[in-house]
């Protein structure tokens, strides 16, 4: 996520919810792309320091938990702009143009000059971030795909110029003793039915084999992918989009949430300034007086309380709007009541990094060692089949 300080409920509701429930499902690496954000905002760095711990911390208030997850600042892990630039030399300039986003943000962003080369380069950036830690599934919304796919296309590229490292079957060969006596009997019968027989079968079965070998590293376990197939070591993994439910969360005015309309309540707003902010939101045009009938569905009001309110609240706001029988006043309360509620437990977890900034700093530095771990492992094996892997 890019850091662009303080986040709102918009990105609670879109992002941050489904990070919470995917940390324990899987093996999940969330990180602050400082780097991204200067792609756009490289002439007012001096923001992105504090929006960034801004964004750390809403991510712990949300629920992210760093015994769950791995939580890093991308500009602390060098090893993503080496793969970038290794990356760059074998990138077609034509693949960056038609990234459908590249047009898009120019047109958007008609005050800033995006007619650089980091602007260009930055799909290719992002897809550094996801290769590098030889990613299998990407959060994402619809709106990515073609990121997912262009990330791909280049994992295959590389695989299939670099895929042939020096000494492969014999790497291979020594990986399959990692094994042990029955599942290398196993790997090997699987192999050759797929590879004398054509049996995909076998192919599945030898793939979940090395699935569940957690002693295998990365490496090793991408030789003997590549090695099933017949075909060299996939070094870099070609990886999938994981659609996530898409939530469109109301601003104050019923259009999105979003900070260029400023329409927005923080994830940890004041109490008393989410109260004043919802009392004051605009209402059904029609009710110009107490006493005139309304309709909840032209009323912005209505749109959080499908969010915040259950059945027999929304109930009464139907028929009590539509009858003229609750106030605009009254029916905002629940509303207020709801995101207050939400919002409590997250000022909570919050409190402890506020008071010692000291904790969200170890977390950070924590992070990041581990994810350079990761990163070390695949730039071994990239500058070894590029052939810079200089002994």
């Amino acid at each position: 996520m890019r850091p662009t300080g303080s986040l709102h409920l918009g990105h609670y509701h879109g992002v941050l919810k489904n990070w919470v429930e995917m940390q324990h499902q899987y093996e999940c690496l969330f990180f602050v792309a400082d780097w991204h954000a200067l792609t756009t905002h490289y002439d007012s760095p001096q923001i992105i320091e504090q929006n960034v711990w801004d964004m750390v911390i809403d991510w712990l208030a949300a629920g992210v938990d760093p015994s769950q997850a791995t939580l890093f600042i991308q500009s602390r892990v060098p090893e993503h702009a080496e793969l970038n630039l290794l990356l760059s030399m074998i990138t077609p300039l034509g693949w960056l143009e038609r990234v459908p986003t590249y047009k898009d943000q120019q047109e958007k962003l008609t005050s800033k000059d995006l007619t650089t080369y980091g602007f260009l380069g930055y799909p290719l950036l992002m897809s550094a971030d996801i290769l590098i830690y030889r990613s299998t599934k990407v959060p994402v919304g619809e709106d990515q795909i073609p990121h997912i796919e262009f990330t791909r296309e280049l994992a295959r590229r590389f695989n299939h110029m670099y895929g042939r490292e020096p000494g492969f079957e014999e790497k291979a060969e020594a990986a399959i003793k990692k094994l042990g006596g029955k599942k290398t009997k196993l790997y090997r019968e699987l192999r050759t039915r797929f590879q004398e027989q054509g049996d995909n079968e076998a192919l599945e079965s030898a793939k979940s084999l090395l699935d569940e070998q957690q002693s295998l590293s990365l490496g090793d376990r991408e030789r003997l992918f590549g090695y099933l197939e017949g075909g060299g070591k996939m070094i870099l993994s070609e990886p999938q989009a994981m659609l996530t439910a898409a939530s469109r969360m109301p601003g104050l005015d019923g259009q999105k949430m979003s900070k260029s309309y400023n329409n927005t309540i923080s994830l940890r707003e004041d109490e008393a300034e989410v109260g004043k902010k919802i009392k004051t939101m605009p209402t059904d045009p029609a009710r110009i007086r107490r006493s005139d009938p309304g309709d909840p569905d032209k009323c912005p009001v209505w749109q959080l309380h499908l969010v915040y309110s259950n059945e027999d609240t929304k109930q009464w706001v139907q028929k009590g709007c539509r009858s003229a029988g609750i106030g605009c006043i009254e029916c905002k309360q629940p509303v207020i009541t709801g995101v207050l509620d939400e919002q409590k437990p997250m000022r909570e977890r919050a409190q402890q990094y506020l008071d010692d900034p000291s904790l969200v700093r170890n977390i950070i530095a924590d992070g990041c060692e581990k994810a350079r771990k990761l990163a070390n492992e695949t730039m071994r094996d990239v500058r070894e089949a590029m052939g810079l892997g200089y002994s």
